[in-house]
């Protein structure tokens, strides 16, 4: 399922990855080049494992790592409130 940010998320990439304001609460989250990359790739669209294959190709990591590493992101922003 692809990722979408709620209406109270404003983003803004830098330097060293992204950064996320929840404005409800006042909070900034700040996402690494590796949280980028798999932000990026599902809010053009791509699934979870299109993130993974990103991730491998640009981490040279293993699969099963890629899938962890893009569920447990996902899930954090999901639970947070930033995501849907």
């Amino acid at each position: 399922m692809p990722l979408r940010f709620g209406d109270n998320v404003s983003t803004a990439e830098t330097d060293y990855g992204t950064v996320l304001l929840d404005e409800r609460a006042g909070d900034y989250w700040e996402l690494n080049p590796t949280a980028t990359l798999v932000v990026r790739t599902l809010l053009d669209g791509g699934e979870e494992s299109d993130a993974a294959a990103a991730l491998i190709r640009e981490f040279d990591i293993d699969q099963a790592q890629a899938l962890r590493d893009v569920e447990t992101l996902v899930g954090q922003l999901r639970s947070s409130g930033l995501a849907s």
